[in-house]
């Protein structure tokens, strides 16, 4: 059994859901980009008892409030969104899990805190422990994919939710919250994700992204796009072919929270400027100067099948070939990674098999637990 949460914000507010006892150990659940809250549905039952867990929904996203007209949606305002309800909840310590763009949030909000406190970092995509088919390798075999962040022909801002080529980015993006507020935070879980998303080389290059996202929030506005009714089974058929990674059942469970019934069918909640969203940009440099910060180990744990494909390395991905090696080179004693079979949405479509890595973690006192 679960409750609804709403918290006040100057546009509106930001919902949540929560799981337990709201006196037990605090759990805050981010869900990635275009998702929602529902996205732990199926796997925060099957983790211990005795946690207070609040999964929320950014802004924008499931039933949460969409920012002011003309306002845009840059990365750092999720993190604010979890500093605001941290606030509501008045929880000055706790745990952090993220899934995708969650995960890179939540990083941003603990990092900083290993300036004063220690976090784990647990990216995770399957079972935690001796599981049948999971490896530990090392960064450096680690590889991934860029597709195109261009919708291909009759594709519109409205029909996206889940598309792959845009679901991509976020697994780059710092671990903002880690880096802000790393004394609120004393463990961090990730799924699939490196942490960062590194500045082109060219300045040309740099130049024309930011100017990109500026001209495609214009041209959003200038459209005056009405969000696009659908039946059930269309909206979820739509949900399926724009992401391949999720199963009908975990389709339908986002789809719950992620759509509205009106009269003429059943409309996607999400804002269409989260997709126009600024990103954040670091260097190689300056990753690792972050990580750095990090005394104690970090574990990462991908899918197979999931969106990084640790074993399938492509050339256009010169700058995560690029921060491996940094992260390999650099900060090889802290950094454990895990490679696991599995897709992107393993919490969600086969929730029994990361319920273990999660619980463990959940459950180890000590900062320094590893596998």
């Amino acid at each position: 059994m679960f409750s609804e949460l709403k918290f006040p914000v100057p546009w509106g507010h930001v919902a949540a859901k929560a799981w337990g006892p709201s006196e037990g150990h605090p759990v805050l659940c981010l869900h990635g980009w275009l998702d929602n809250a529902n996205t732990f549905d199926r796997l925060i039952p099957l983790l211990p008892k005795g946690y207070y867990y609040v999964a929320m929904d950014f802004s924008g996203h499931g039933l949460s409030s969409h920012r002011p007209a003309g306002v845009p949606y840059h990365f750092l305002d999720y993190v604010i969104d979890v500093r605001r309800v941290a606030a509501a909840l008045q929880w000055r310590r706790f745990t952090l899990v993220g899934h995708s763009m969650g995960g890179s949030v939540a990083g941003m909000v603990s990092e900083v805190s290993f300036l004063h406190r220690i976090c784990d970092f647990c990216t995770w995509d399957n079972k935690w422990g001796k599981n049948e088919g999971t490896n530990c390798v090392g960064l450096g075999s680690q590889g991934g994919r860029s597709p195109s962040l261009t919708p291909s022909a009759g594709q519109q801002d409205e029909d996206i939710i889940q598309h792959p080529a845009f679901l991509l980015f976020p697994y780059f993006l710092s671990p903002q919250f880690c880096f802000l507020y790393p004394e609120m935070v004393d463990k961090l879980v990730l799924l699939e994700t490196l942490g960062f998303l590194l500045a082109p080389e060219d300045t040309e290059a740099w130049l024309e992204s930011r100017r990109a996202v500026i001209d495609r929030l214009l041209s959003l506005e200038a459209k005056k796009q009405a969000p696009k009714a659908r039946s059930p089974e269309a909206a979820l058929e739509r949900l399926l072919e724009a992401n391949r990674h999720l199963t009908a059942e975990g389709g339908a469970v986002l789809l719950q929270r992620g759509a509205t019934e009106t009269p003429a069918g059943l409309v996607y909640n999400r804002d269409l400027r989260v997709r126009k969203q600024s990103r954040e940009y670091f260097t190689v440099e300056q990753c690792v100067k972050l990580l750095q910060k990090i005394q104690d180990r970090v574990l990462i744990i991908l899918a197979r099948d999931g969106l990084l494909v640790p074993h399938k390395p492509d050339n256009r991905n010169d700058f995560v070939k690029a921060l491996q090696e940094a992260l390999d080179s650099t900060l090889k004693e802290h950094i454990q990674l895990v490679e696991v079979p599995g897709s992107h949405f393993v919490h969600l479509n086969e929730p029994e098999v990361v319920s273990g890595i999660i619980s463990s973690f959940l459950m180890v006192q000590n900062a320094r637990a590893r596998l």
